[in-house]
């Protein structure tokens, strides 16, 4: 590690040389750097260089020849300057979850999760085994939650299917033995450093792997509500939507969705509906795909006992039994088109690339699913010579979200229990806020932690007493996905989305101190903590939506169904216009914003396509 590094980290996590788990997390660091993107780590780094030079120029000595207490004076320096101090809450991150992860790791070790049972067999073939020429009745791009009910549709309406997946399988056994930080930078795009940029950047993980992000969401399973079904049909068309009910039943089903049991919710979900409750509020434990839930607070990094219902779990080992076969390390380079087919272009099968390899291998087949994202769709489309209607890539809604932590006067120890355990659905329907209460695995929610140095070592060990609460607004469509061979997400919050963010921290914290919060962190730069509603209003009347920590999730729309050809790359039935053979699966085919977590949404939406297409 650099000395610029090893600098940093010894001045955030105020290192005196006295505890056993801070002098692992530079190595740890690096770990978590190695999975993003070389731009995210150069970034990184250059940060960190600045930071030293700035020691250098105050001092004459780097970071890591000072004492602690120097250190510290330099960090205090650095706070005292607002852009310097945005700089420090960026670079703070990454440390933050290295450091985190070692110390509870050390000190916490969770205990050892038990399988419920062993996971269903799945076809998987890696792609350097797959043959250089092959033939299918159907080939789908992508093994999350469109592609993989794509998948089992299509297999069990006797369609020869191969279904090609980017990411890895990866089995129960496997989330059992390494920390939860391991698992996410393996488990995630780019480890978990997607990025929307814009005004202010905008974090976007989504999952890579066999499964897709079902495998690494929290497992909340809301039915789309009515009023969005029948704004789909109305004011886009897309008519698939009025008959989608018998379609969520059979998702549900599938995926044995539930109301979560409280016996396993955790101290984080009991405060949400305590505070809930003290307001008069309407607030529930959420539906869940998860029966048997043991509370291990780890469903984004892969469930260590099977309890979730992931895709590969659940739709996936009957679309193989039913004759479908999986090829992973499949990067699908383009859609192969027929552009002299009578009746115009028709698409004859895929060209893909063997991930770690430079050779390729071609699939030809009539019927081609895309399901790959709403983020990497567009893209695959541009690389195919099918990129050329102008709302492409465009119409992008991503739930923006903030956080909000509550200090209590009694250990919560937030990350034992259901990671996103109860929804409070009071501001929903009228506002667009949806509010959960969500904590982080172990080791994995230090990022909303104020201070710097010996403050912020203080924040980590008292970390115990925190509640944590997400709100996600359902927002206009601010987004566009740009790129061929990459993708590039665009995102500018709008006006009336920053003002439903501002509208949702006053809520979130309103229901932590109604459950008894002695102070609230806010998450904004200058003002990390207050200690009364009072406070948090004058706070907030101040403050701008892009000063808080802010991520994004469900990215939909991209290549949205609808009637009006001028404004829907996909027709009403989810066929890409301009080319035959060729149906949109995945959550790029949503109008608009679904306003819920969408998994059951898109995994609906994508048996209704392909069963229009069978029928």
């Amino acid at each position: 590690m650099s000395a610029a590094l090893a600098g940093l980290v010894a001045a955030l996590v105020a290192d005196d040389g006295t505890l056993e788990w801070a002098e692992r997390v530079p190595a740890r660091l690096e770990t978590v750097l190695a999975g993003m993107p070389s731009a995210v780590r150069t970034a990184f780094r250059a940060g960190a260089h600045g930071v030293d030079a700035f020691a250098r120029a105050r001092t004459g000595r780097r970071l890591t020849d000072l004492t602690p207490g120097e250190r510290q004076t330099v960090l205090d320096s650095l706070a005292g300057r607002p852009a310097l101090l945005r700089l420090l809450e960026v670079l703070k991150v990454p440390v933050l979850l290295a450091a985190g992860t070692e110390r509870t790791a050390r000190t916490d070790p969770p205990a050892r999760a038990v399988p419920l049972r062993s996971d269903p067999p799945l076809d998987c073939t890696p792609a350097s085994e797959w043959p250089a020429r092959s033939t299918a009745d159907a080939v789908v791009v992508g093994s999350g939650a469109g592609g993989a009910m794509a998948a089992r549709t299509l297999a069990r309406a006797g369609l020869d299917v191969v279904v090609l997946e980017e990411g890895r399988h990866h089995g129960t056994d496997s989330f059992r033995d390494r920390t939860p930080l391991e698992r996410f930078t393996d488990l995630y795009r780019d480890g978990g450093a997607t990025v929307a940029v814009g005004r202010a950047p905008v974090l976007l993980p989504t999952g890579r792997a066999v499964g897709g992000t079902t495998l690494v969401n929290s497992g909340t399973c809301y039915r789309t509500p009515e009023h969005v079904l029948a704004r789909w049909s109305s004011a886009f068309g897309f008519t698939l939507a009025d008959g989608l009910d018998p379609f969520l039943d059979e998702v549900e089903r599938t995926l044995s969705v539930a109301r979560q049991p409280q016996d396993v919710l955790g101290n984080n979900g009991r405060i949400a509906l305590d505070g809930a409750r003290a307001l008069g509020w309407t607030a529930a434990p959420l539906r869940r795909n998860a029966p048997g839930c043991r509370g291990s607070c780890q469903c984004v990094v892969g469930c260590p006992t099977g309890a979730k219902q992931s895709v590969q779990l659940s739709v996936l080992p009957d679309a193989c039994a039913a004759g479908a076969r999986i090829v992973t390390g499949a990067r699908v380079e383009r859609i192969l088109v027929d552009p002299d087919r009578p009746g115009g272009p028709r698409a004859t099968g895929v060209r893909v690339h063997r991930d770690g390899g430079s050779s390729h291998f071609e699939i030809l087949a009539p019927l081609v699913v895309v399901a790959a994202g709403a983020l990497q769709s567009p893209p695959l489309l541009r690389r195919s010579g099918l990129g050329r209607h102008p709302r492409l890539g465009r119409n992008l809604s991503v739930h923006p979200a903030t956080t909000l932590a509550g200090r209590f006067s009694e250990p919560v120890t937030a990350w034992k229990g259901v990671l996103q355990s109860v929804g409070v659905e009071e501001h929903h329907r009228w506002h667009g806020i949806l509010i959960e209460a969500t904590a982080t695995p172990p080791g994995m929610g230090t990022f909303v932690l104020p201070g710097l140095g010996a403050g912020l070592r203080r924040e980590l060990d008292d970390a115990r007493r925190l509640a944590t609460l997400g709100a996600m607004i359902a927002d206009l469509p601010s987004g566009r996905v740009l790129g061929r061979s990459r993708t590039l997400v665009r995102y500018d919050l709008h006006r009336r989305d920053a003002g439903r963010l501002i509208r949702a921290v006053r809520a979130m914290g309103e229901l932590l101190f109604a459950a008894g919060a002695d102070e609230v962190l806010t998450g904004v730069p200058g003002t990390p903590r207050v200690h009364s509603l009072e406070e948090l209003d004058e706070l907030l009347a101040r403050t701008d939506a892009h000063e808080l920590h802010l991520s994004a999730y469900h990215p939909t729309g991209t290549v949205a169904a609808g009637a009006d050809p001028q404004r829907s790359p996909a027709d009403a039935a989810g066929r890409l216009r301009g080319v035959h053979g060729v149906l949109i699966a995945d959550a790029s085919v949503l109008p608009c914003c679904p306003e819920v977590n969408p998994q059951v949404s898109v995994m609906a939406a994508a048996l209704a396509v392909t069963d229009a297409a069978t029928g």
